[in-house]
C-alpha cells in the first residue's frame, strides 16, 4: 500500500467501532439513533414538533414551521422562550429478538446539550450537564426488545443561575454580559459554549439538544472504544517511533491476556504485544513501535513548507487465538516544540514554533463556531472555510476558548490542509468556580478531548483559555486587594493543577500554555499569572486599539507572536438583505443597533474610518448604507494590513530590545452570524474586502513599504526555504495619470530563506522631488522581480489620507464576462486610477480571485469561481463594480 496524502482515507475508520468478539460468533451490534425519528416536546407539552439528531430544538422548530429563521431581525430576542423552557427529545427503537445475548448494551452519547437526564422505557439510566464529553450509559438491565428513549433537557439558562445561586460563599465574575450583547448570565458555571449565552460578535442562542450521535452499543468480552496515535523522533538514533493506545471497555471480570498487533504496511513495520486489560470501562494499553529504519518517512508539513503525508496504521488484538478487534487510524510524523530561550540584544524570552525542527512563521487567523445552531456546520461549511484559509495562504488558526472542541471532520480538513492548530481549551474572558463536582466535570471533559484530537498532527499546543490570565492580572472584574489571593488560588487550581497535570499525563506529544495572551515560561516564574501578561518581551499577545490612527505602525506592539489582532466591519448587503427588511436598510436604525454588540461599535466604525476617508455623500438612503458597508470593508482591510505587514517585517530584528515576532494571527476568520464583526469571512462563506487583502499580505514572498522619521522602506519577506537573487520595481503614480510618473528598478540583491530584511531606503521627500509629486496626488507601488517575473503581489504605500488625495477625475470602469470551463473571467477597463475596486454580484455564492485592489492599469483581469450553477448572463446581471471613488 503506497502512502498516502490523505483525502480522507481512514475517516470512515475512525467512526467505525470495532469491538471484541469470539470467532464465528455473532458479530457485535451498534444501532445509531441519529436521525429523523424523533420527537420534541416543550416542558408543558404545549409545543410539539418533529426532530433530527443530531440537532437542536431551534433546528427542529424551524422546519416544522413553528418559527422562522431565529436570525431574521429580532428573533434572537423574540424566541428568547425556547432557551428558557425545558424540553425533552423521545423515540421508540427495536432491537433483535435474540438481543439478550449481549452481556453489556450500552447508551453512547457522543454530545448532549447540555443539562439532560436520559430514560430508557421510563427508568433514569444517566444525567449529564457537560456539553463537551462523551457520556456512556449502561442499560443492560433495562433494554428490552421494543423501547422508548427519552433526553429531558433543562434549560441552561436556569441551570447556570441555579448553579450560580449555590455558589454562595464568594462570587465568581463575570456575572452577566454587557447590556449591549442581548446576553445571558452566569455561563462560566455550565460546560458549555461560552459565546451561546452572547458575545460582542454573536447572538445569545444557549441550545438545547443531542448536537452529536447518539447509539446503542451490545457487545461481549470487551470493546475497543478509542484508538490514538502519536509519533516521536529520536534525535540521538534518528529513529521514529508511534506510541499506540488503546481504549476498552472490558466486561470480563477478570483480566484478558491476549497479543496486539500493530501494522503500517506501507513501511514495512509490524510488531506484536503481549497486553494484559483489566476489567472495567477505560482499560488501556500502550505500545511503542520503532519505525523499520530502511523505510523512507514522509513527514507531515504546514501548508506551504511540504506535503500531508499520513499513513495507514491497523491494531489487532488476538485473545486465545480465537478472539479478536481490529481497528485503522491514520498516522502522520511530524515534531513540534515552542522555542522560549533568551533573545541576544533583547530582554525577555523568544516565543515560536519549530515544526520537524525549521522555524516557522505562523500566519493565519483565530475560529469561532461557524453556526449558533451547530447542526447547520456541514462538512461542505467546514471544507468552504477551510480552503478559504489555505487560498489565503494562511498556516494557522487558532480554535478559540469561548466556542466548542470542533468536530472530527474539522481536524481531518486541517491535516489535510496543512492547517496548523493552536487548541484552546473551552474557557474565555471569565473567572470559574473550582468546587469538587465542576472540577470533576472539567477532568473529564478534557481528558476525552485530549485523548479524542491529540492524534492529529494539525494541533500544534494546548492553551487552558482565552485571557483568563489577563483577566486576573488586570483586575478586568475589579475584585478587591484582599480577595485576590482567593480568585488566584482558584485560576491555579483550575488550569494548572486540573487541566495542565491531565495534559502531561495524556500527551506529552506537544506544548502547553495555560493562557492566551501570556508571558508564557516568564508566567511560570511568576506563579502562573504574571503581573503584564501583554509583556511584548514574552509569549504572545492581544491587541486591540480603536481610538489610534490604525495606519500609523508606531503604535503596534513589536511583540513575540500576536495572537489576536483586529478591526469590526459590516457584511456586505447581500448577506444582510436576507436577514433584514428594507425599513433596515440604513446605519442608524433600530437593527443596525440590534445587531452591534460591541459598546460603541457603530461610532467606532465611523470614527476609523474618518481618519483617512470620507463618508459616503450619496443622497439616496439605501445607496449611503451601501457605502457606509463597503467603507467599513475597507477600512478593516487596510488596518489589518498595515498591522500584518508590521509583524511580518518584525521577524529577523531587534529594534530597542523588541521585535523577533514569529506569528500574526488576526482576530477573527468566519462569522457565526449576518453582523458586524471582526471576521474576513462573511456569514454563509462570501469574503470580505480584508480576506481578498490576506492572499496578499500573507503571501510567501513579499514587498512590505512603511515611513519612518521621513524615510520611506521596503522590506523583502520570504517564507521560502532557499535564497532568492531579486531587484524591486518601484512605479510611482499621479492619481489622475494611468502611466507611471517615475519608474526605478533597483541593482539585484539577495533575500535570505525564511526572512524579513530592508531592501530599498530614500528620504520620502527626495522621491516626490524626483517625482515631481506631492503626497496628495501621488501613490508608490512595488513588487519584486526574478529574472525578469513579478514574484509575489504587487504592494503599494499611499502617501496620505485619501480622503486628501487629489484625484480629480471619477474611474469609469467597464467590466465584460466570459467563461472559461467551471470559472469565469472578468476583463476590467478603466479610465483613471481606481483605488479599492470592489466587484459583487449580490447573492451568487462564489468567490473572486481578486478584489479590493489597486487598479493602476487600463486592463486588469480577474476570475470569479461560483459554488453553484450559474451563467454569464446571470452575472451580468448581478454584477457590481465600484471604487473608492464612487461614495464621494
Amino acid at each position: 500500500m503506497a502512502a498516502v496524502p490523505s483525502r480522507f482515507p481512514g475517516r470512515l475508520s475512525l467512526l467505525l467501532l470495532a469491538v471484541c468478539a469470539r470467532a464465528g460468533a455473532a458479530p457485535p451490534e451498534i444501532l445509531s439513533l441519529r436521525g429523523n425519528g424523533w420527537k420534541i416536546r416543550s416542558g408543558n407539552g404545549s409545543v410539539r414538533a418533529a426532530a433530527a439528531v443530531p440537532g437542536n430544538v431551534h433546528s427542529a422548530l424551524l422546519s416544522g414551521g413553528i418559527i422562522q429563521d431565529p436570525y431574521y431581525r429580532f428573533n434572537d430576542d423574540a424566541y428568547r422562550w425556547i432557551v428558557l423552557d425545558n424540553w425533552t427529545y423521545s423515540r421508540t427503537f427495536s432491537l433483535p429478538s435474540d438481543f439478550s445475548k449481549w452481556k453489556r448494551v450500552n447508551v453512547v452519547c457522543d454530545g448532549l446539550d447540555t443539562v439532560a437526564t436520559i430514560l430508557i422505557n421510563n427508568i433514569t439510566v444517566g444525567t449529564s450537564n457537560n456539553m463537551f464529553r462523551q457520556y456512556t450509559f449502561d442499560s443492560t438491565d433495562v433494554i428490552r426488545e421494543r423501547n422508548f428513549i427519552e433526553v429531558r433537557f433543562l434549560s441552561a439558562v436556569s441551570y447556570a443561575a441555579q448553579q450560580s445561586a449555590q455558589h454562595s460563599k464568594y462570587p465568581v465574575p463575570p456575572e452577566c454580559p454587557p447590556p449591549q450583547q442581548n446576553g445571558e448570565c452566569h455561563v462560566n458555571f455550565i460546560r458549555k459554549e461560552q459565546c451561546s449565552f452572547s458575545w460582542d460578535w454573536g447572538p445569545s442562542f444557549p441550545t438545547q439538544g443531542i448536537w452529536k450521535d447518539i447509539r446503542i452499543e451490545m457487545y461481549n468480552v470487551c470493546h475497543l472504544t478509542r484508538l490514538t496515535a502519536t509519533t516521536t523522533y529520536d534525535k540521538k538514533t534518528q529513529q521514529w517511533s508511534v506510541e499506540s493506545e488503546s481504549f476498552y471497555d472490558v466486561v470480563s471480570s477478570k483480566p484478558i491476556e491476549g497479543e496486539l498487533t500493530v501494522n503500517i504496511p506501507t513501511l514495512r513495520t509490524q510488531q506484536t504485544f503481549k497486553i494484559v486489560l483489566e476489567n472495567g470501562e477505560d482499560s488501556r494499553s500502550k505500545v511503542k513501535l520503532d519505525i523499520n529504519q530502511n523505510a523512507s518517512v514522509d513527514l507531515w508539513w504546514p501548508n506551504g513548507y511540504g506535503s500531508q503525508t499520513g499513513y495507514n496504521m491497523t491494531v489487532t488484538l488476538t485473545i486465545n487465538r480465537e478472539q479478536h478487534s481490529e481497528k485503522s487510524i491514520l498516522i502522520y510524523f511530524r515534531t513540534v516544540e515552542l522555542i522560549q530561550e533568551p533573545v541576544p540584544g533583547s530582554p525577555g524570552l523568544s516565543f515560536y514554533f519549530k515544526i520537524n525542527g525549521l522555524p516557522i512563521f505562523l500566519k493565519g487567523s483565530n475560529w469561532i463556531p461557524a453556526d449558533a445552531f451547530l447542526d447547520r456546520v456541514t462538512f461542505d461549511v467546514l471544507q468552504n472555510l477551510l480552503q478559504s484559509a489555505v487560498d489565503a495562504n494562511m498556516n494557522a488558526l487558532r480554535v478559540w476558548g469561548g466556542g466548542v472542541y470542533e468536530q472530527d471532520e474539522f481536524y481531518h480538513l486541517c491535516d489535510e490542509l496543512g492547517i496548523m492548530i493552536w487548541q484552546d481549551f473551552m474557557f474565555a474572558c471569565a473567572l470559574y468556580p473550582t468546587d469538587e463536582s465542576f472540577l470533576n466535570s472539567v477532568k473529564t471533559e478534557i481528558t476525552h478531548q485530549v485523548r479524542r484530537l491529540k492524534s492529529h498532527p494539525s494541533i500544534i499546543i494546548w492553551s487552558g483559555n482565552n485571557e483568563n490570565e489577563a483577566a486576573l492580572a488586570i483586575n478586568w472584574f475589579n475584585i478587591s486587594s484582599a480577595n485576590i489571593t482567593l480568585y488566584l488560588s482558584d485560576y491555579v487550581q483550575l488550569y494548572v493543577n486540573t487541566i495542565r497535570e491531565i495534559v502531561l499525563k495524556e500527551d506529552r506529544s506537544r506544548p502547553f500554555i495555560t493562557s492566551s495572551p501570556t508571558n508564557g515560561a516568564e508566567s511560570i516564574q511568576e506563579k502562573w499569572v504574571a503581573k503584564n501578561p501583554y509583556n511584548v518581551h514574552y509569549g504572545d499577545v492581544h491587541y486591540y486599539n480603536y481610538n489610534v490612527d490604525c495606519w500609523d505602525w508606531t503604535h503596534f506592539p513589536k511583540t513575540r507572536f500576536a495572537s489576536e489582532y483586529g478591526f469590526q466591519s459590516w457584511p456586505s448587503f447581500s448577506t444582510l438583505e436576507r436577514v433584514s427588511s428594507p425599513e433596515d436598510w440604513y446605519y442608524n436604525s433600530s437593527f443596525i443597533n440590534h445587531r452591534q454588540h460591541q459598546k460603541a461599535g457603530n461610532k467606532i466604525l465611523l470614527h476609523q474610518i474618518q481618519i483617512h476617508f470620507n463618508l459616503s455623500h450619496a443622497g439616496n438612503p439605501l445607496q449611503n448604507f451601501k457605502d457606509t458597508l463597503y467603507l467599513t470593508q475597507v477600512m478593516q482591510a487596510q488596518c489589518i494590513k498595515a498591522q500584518t505587514e508590521f509583524y511580518r517585517r518584525s521577524r529577523n530584528e531587534i529594534i530597542s530590545g523588541q521585535g523577533l515576532t514569529m506569528g500574526a494571527l488576526y482576530w477573527q476568520l468566519n462569522d457565526i452570524w449576518q453582523a458586524p464583526s471582526w471576521a474576513s469571512i462573511e456569514y454563509g462563506g462570501k469574503w470580505k474586502m480584508l480576506h481578498y487583502f490576506a492572499q496578499n499580505f500573507f503571501a510567501p514572498v513579499l514587498p512590505i513599504a512603511f515611513e519612518d522619521r521621513g524615510t520611506l522602506l521596503i522590506y523583502g519577506i520570504s517564507d521560502l526555504p532557499t535564497d532568492l537573487k531579486l531587484i524591486i520595481q518601484i512605479k510611482v503614480y499621479q492619481w489622475n495619470l494611468m502611466e507611471p510618473v517615475c519608474v526605478y528598478a533597483t541593482e539585484s540583491f539577495i533575500l535570505k530563506a525564511m526572512n524579513s530584511a530592508p531592501v530599498y531606503k530614500e528620504v520620502t521627500d527626495n522621491l516626490l522631488r524626483r517625482c515631481g509629486c506631492k503626497r496628495v496626488n501621488c501613490v508608490v507601488t512595488f513588487y519584486l522581480e526574478d529574472n525578469g517575473q513579478q514574484l509575489g503581489p504587487m504592494n503599494y504605500y499611499l502617501l496620505s489620507s485619501l480622503k486628501d488625495a487629489q484625484m480629480v477625475r471619477k474611474p469609469q470602469i467597464n467590466a465584460t464576462i466570459s467563461q472559461q470551463g467551471e470559472m469565469y473571467r472578468i476583463t476590467l477597463r478603466t479610465s483613471s486610477i481606481a483605488p479599492y475596486v470592489w466587484l459583487d454580484v449580490g447573492n451568487i455564492p462564489g468567490r473572486f480571485g481578486d478584489n479590493g485592489f489597486l487598479m493602476v492599469e487600463k486592463t486588469k483581469l480577474t476570475t470569479f469561481h461560483p459554488w453553484r450553477l450559474t451563467s454569464i448572463s446571470e452575472l451580468e446581471q448581478s454584477l457590481c463594480v465600484q471604487s473608492l471613488r464612487d461614495v464621494y
